[in-house]
């Protein structure tokens, strides 16, 4: 898990889920949770858990936001947040 703040300075936590099956690749997958909302980024895919959380610890700060920005804007999976 890593907290971080979008551009509006909402804290944000950035995790990993596991999605069941019978594939087992890609079947970890990145999360943004924030106090009332969920989007997730079912595109952002790890096959373990070990290297999603390696991967989180090493995102920067703009790539953390980049990607909320993105999901924001397709909020398929999730739900659409306002930024304001």
């Amino acid at each position: 898990m890593r907290q971080f703040e979008d551009e509006a300075g909402r804290e944000w936590m950035a995790d990993v889920t596991e999605t069941s099956g019978i594939d087992y690749k890609g079947r970890f997958h990145l999360v943004m949770r924030t106090g009332d909302a969920e989007v997730s980024l079912d595109d952002v895919r790890w096959n373990s858990e070990r290297s999603a959380a390696r991967t989180l610890e090493t995102m920067s700060v703009v790539e953390l936001r980049r990607r909320l920005r993105s999901a924001r804007g397709r909020a398929s999976g999730g739900v659409a947040v306002d930024a304001g």
